[in-house]
């Protein structure tokens, strides 16, 4: 998609993109490391993970992947064995990364409905503050799928133990492999992202 871009000339929209990912990888992933300290890990800390340094939390290869092929990861290594509480600090902490998203896009949507100007242009447009809110309901909705490595596999299994075996990571990444290589799922996402931004702004692009 993101190659597609540049090829037919979106250069701009292409730019637009992987900086917003980047951005919203990264203060996801901070999110999870201020949780974490906020419940007794100071493992973010200690790692030099408490940064808005993005080479720190995706690495190069994660931003390289995102360019090319227009998927990125990101990581923030926690010891869930120091939180206070093992249960409710799995679940604040796991949760913190997608609320982040979620607390993006609303402030995104905000910015729309407070300077909307039809004819708005440049890097802080009303498009680009669109695309931005819209990235990262995408990204709120996708991390909260209950399939691990996912965030909301994490907080599913402090309700359901008898899943966390299932957290040896192998059968969860095939499972999220073979749900990105499903034509549909991006626009679906991208679909239900786009219908909470017209419902709350009114405006459609």
């Amino acid at each position: 998609m993101l190659v597609q871009m540049l090829t037919t000339g979106k250069s701009i929209e292409y730019l637009r993109i992987v900086a917003i990912v980047i951005i919203s990888v990264t203060l996801h992933e901070l999110a999870h490391g201020l949780a974490a300290l906020s419940q007794g890990d100071d493992t973010p800390r200690k790692t030099g993970h408490l940064t808005l340094n993005p080479l720190v939390h995706m690495g190069w290869e994660s931003i390289i992947f995102l360019c090319v092929a227009g998927i990125a990861w990101g990581q923030m290594p926690v010891n869930s064995s120091k939180f206070r509480s093992a249960k409710l600090g799995n679940i604040l902490v796991s949760a913190a990364g997608p609320m982040m998203n979620l607390a993006l896009g609303i402030l995104c949507i905000t910015l729309i409905n407070l300077f909307f100007v039809a004819d708005a242009t440049g890097i802080f447009s009303v498009q680009f503050l669109y695309l931005a809110a819209q990235i990262n309901l995408m990204l709120f909705l996708f991390n909260l799928l209950p399939i691990p490595p996912l965030d909301g596999f994490h907080i599913f299994k402090e309700f359901f133990p008898f899943l966390k075996p299932l957290d040896d990571g192998h059968s969860g990444l095939f499972g999220l492999m073979i749900l990105l290589l499903i034509p549909d799922f991006n626009t679906g996402l991208a679909a239900i992202a786009a219908l909470m931004i017209e419902t709350t702004t009114g405006v459609k692009l």
